[in-house]
């Protein structure tokens, strides 16, 4: 059905400005100092940040039971059957015994339950974290001299690493929260996260390779790791053990099958099939007791020098993969997720699990989808799944002591389907977003080539330098009049629409400030013919001759105050419509540049500086800026120029007007008679 064509009318007198602040009545917004709250002690502001930091006394109370807690508990439940092979495979991918990655999946969770905000996302270990940790454990316990002066035995000597790295990556993540700096994750894009994660799992995926061969491999670190990894596992490759790739392969073709299964029947089976905890069941024998240790144990900070870096990016890839899901299910369920409470919560979830030999951890992409599809409608389902988990690892621990390693390498591998499935993404930012497609790129080749640390490091540098350019670059155009309209839009892309004759209405996309000005001056003479640099040279010129001339009148009358007055008033009077012709009649030099003759002028130029430049808006003839949500770096438009000290007796705000049209109206109203000269309109 087309739209009816309706004509409308709007009759309103020409606005400048100023005219537009006075009928609004314009003042400035009273400040407000937020700090002073920080000080302030009631029971009131008590109550309210104690249910701020512990989210749960708010929603537990008002917990619907009948309605949720049946699809809670079956939530639950599942989530628990993935997360505990999860746990045990991820430990393996972390060079930790398979029980701590139980403990990480019991105690952070549960800390969660507490201090999240999330209803949906699913707390725990998780592939990208693991072998973040992993790269470092394997790292630093390569070194025998290090082993030695922690007096332990290299898998005691990884867990201690492991939980005094948790311990840090807490401690960064609740203190980046308290200062409420939970808007640092706006500076990872989707394609930066998304790419990351796809060049992890390729490093999970290699790293693995080891105990699918049952192979033994030197331990790379750094720069090209994982390349040198690859060469030696294919110069391994006759050591192979074919009882361990046997193990491996049927492994994982039960794994697949049970997925395929689990898909085809969702919508007639209650729980998913547990398809991974059969397998490790199944593979393992009855080993001997091992239950936890139950030790409060505190972490080593003699490691904290050598950990402090890679526990602050760790922190932040865990944070950014955590509120990214969080947001999704938010956005999908219409709840807010509070971005520095997660980050507060997260960290206590890594700080206090620290304390119980666990490694950092996040949420799990995967198990989270599971949550949310199976019923889950709050933060009980991860408490539950964590009660499974203690259970599992109170009673049930000694089964899993001496699990098969192919075994749970084939549980990693065929969990890593989901990540591995954004490599489609290159298609996609290939139709939709060049820019972000040179993105995922980078990502995935710093990630894969320099190590996740490294590379994590070399993509945020890389957005943000585009993000840079992005703002260097902005889209510079001329705009026509769309027939029997008010509408102005590019004539490069509207070709019904047709330049005002005597009127130049130049537009960019993006506020100038100091480090574009430049770029918008020379698109200003490349696209409308005016030379700034040339203007304002002639004018500094006509300024410095208006001086000299009231000097001599100041010296002629120095007797009368009336005269000195009047001749000062006269010296600083500028013409609206100067034209080149006009410089020139008024005895300006001629400079080197040579402007077209055809256009008047009325620029608005920023130099490099702090501060916008005053006196910088050429010969005053009348411009348009369009104050919409534009800013500069510091404030709004107009704000900004009053404090920069732009105004003054000769540029004032009847010098900016509301609307393009306001401006073109304006121009063709007061051109001279005749004039061939057109004015420029610049939109900002």
């Amino acid at each position: 059905m087309e739209l009816q064509r309706r004509d409308y009318h709007v009759e309103r007198p020409l606005l400048t400005q100023g005219q537009l602040e006075d009928l609004g009545h314009w003042g400035p917004v009273p400040k407000t100092y937020q700090w002073r709250a920080w000080f302030r002690c009631s029971r009131a502001r008590a109550h309210a940040l104690l249910l701020h930091y512990v989210p749960v006394l708010g929603w537990l109370p008002r917990y619907p039971v009948r309605d949720w807690l049946l699809g809670d508990l079956l939530s639950g439940l599942s989530v628990a059957i993935m997360q505990l092979p999860q746990g045990l495979a991820y430990a393996l991918l972390a060079g930790l015994p398979p029980m701590f990655g139980l403990y990480s999946s019991f105690y952070p969770v549960f800390v969660y339950f507490l201090f999240g905000t999330s209803r949906h996302i699913s707390v725990g270990t998780f592939a990208v974290m693991s072998v973040m940790v992993g790269g470092v454990t394997e790292t630093l316990t390569a070194d025998e001299a290090f082993v030695q002066g922690l007096n332990a035995t290299v898998d005691d000597a990884r867990v201690q690493v492991a939980y005094t790295l948790s311990f840090l990556v807490g401690l960064f993540q609740v203190g980046l929260g308290l200062v409420h700096f939970g808007f640092v994750v706006t500076y990872l894009s989707e394609p930066l996260v998304r790419s990351y994660t796809t060049a992890a799992s390729v490093q999970v995926l290699v790293s693995q390779l080891k105990y699918v061969f049952g192979i033994k491999l030197t331990t790379h670190s750094g720069p090209l790791s994982v390349i040198y990894t690859v060469l030696e596992v294919c110069s391994k490759l006759p050591l192979t053990v074919p009882g361990t790739v046997v193990t491996a392969l049927v492994a994982g073709v039960v794994l697949v099958m049970v997925k395929l299964l689990n898909e085809k029947l969702k919508r007639h089976l209650p729980l998913p099939i547990p398809g991974e905890l059969l397998t490790l069941i199944g593979a393992t024998g009855i080993s001997f007791a091992l239950v936890p240790s139950g030790r409060w144990v505190p972490p080593k900070t003699e490691l904290f020098a050598k950990l402090v870096g890679n526990a602050f990016a760790i922190a932040v890839v865990g944070f950014a993969i955590a509120i990214s899901l969080g947001k999704i299910f938010a956005l999908r369920h219409g709840y807010r997720v509070d971005s520095n409470q997660e980050l507060v919560a997260l960290g206590l979830s890594n700080l206090i699990g620290s304390f119980f030999q666990c490694f950092p951890v996040s949420c799990s992409m995967s198990r989270s989808l599971v949550q949310e599809s199976t019923g889950g409608n709050t933060q009980v389902a991860g408490a539950v799944s964590s009660l499974f988990i203690l259970l599992i690892i109170v009673k049930l621990g000694e089964l899993f002591r001496d699990l098969p390693k192919a075994v749970l390498a084939a549980v990693i591998i065929v969990n890593l389907k989901g990540m591995m499935k954004q490599f489609s993404d290159i298609c996609s930012l290939w139709k939709a977003n060049r820019v972000d497609l040179l993105i995922w790129l980078v990502t995935f080749v710093a990630t894969i080539l320099l190590n996740l640390d490294i590379g994590l490091a070399v993509s945020i540098v890389f957005s943000l330098l585009l993000v840079v350019i992005r703002m260097q670059l902005p889209h510079y155009s001329v705009l026509g009049q769309v027939p029997d309209t008010d509408i102005y839009r590019d004539v490069a892309e509207y070709s019904g629409a047709k330049e005002v004759p005597g009127v130049k209405i130049f537009r960019s996309s993006a506020t100038i400030y100091f480090a574009n000005a430049e770029l918008y001056s020379d698109s200003l003479k490349q696209k409308c013919g005016v030379d700034v640099d040339h203007l304002i040279s002639q004018k500094k010129k006509r300024i410095k001759k208006q001086e000299m001339k009231m000097k001599r009148m100041k010296k002629k009358a120095k007797k009368t105050q009336k005269q000195a007055t009047s001749s000062k008033i006269s010296s600083v009077s500028v013409n609206v419509n100067t034209s080149s012709e006009d410089i020139k009649s008024n005895d300006v030099e001629e400079g080197p540049a040579k402007p077209r003759k055809d256009v008047g002028v009325h620029t608005c130029c920023m130099r490099k500086g702090s501060e916008i430049p005053r006196g910088s808006w050429g010969l005053g003839l009348p411009m348009v800026l369009n104050v919409r949500t534009s800013s500069l770096p510091t404030g709004p438009v107009v704000s900004q120029l009053e404090a920069g000290h732009f105004f003054d007796d000769s540029i004032t705000k009847q010098n900016l007007f509301v609307s393009v049209h306001d401006a073109v109206t304006f121009a063709l109203h007061n051109r001279k008679p005749g004039s061939k000269s057109p004015v420029l309109v610049s939109c900002l």
